[in-house]
């Protein structure tokens, strides 16, 4: 299955200070433990670990919640 995004994308997602813009490091498509928590992934409904340009801060997000930028 062809996903929307792949490392080294450019994508933004919205947090609690505002919309963050970062980079796609890595497409999850099994499931993995981020940050201490379980994170529930399959190659249908893949998470992506993105990095914020800004801050450097390591995030995942399901797809609905990038979008290009």
């Amino acid at each position: 299955m062809s996903h929307a995004y792949k490392a080294g994308d450019k994508v933004q997602w919205n947090s609690e200070a505002g919309t963050i813009h970062g980079t796609v490091v890595k497409v999850h498509t099994q499931d993995v433990e981020f940050c201490g928590r379980q994170r529930h992934c399959s190659k249908d409904e893949p998470q992506y670990e993105v990095k914020s340009d800004k801050t450097g801060h390591l995030a995942m997000h399901k797809e609905q919640a990038l979008k290009k930028g």
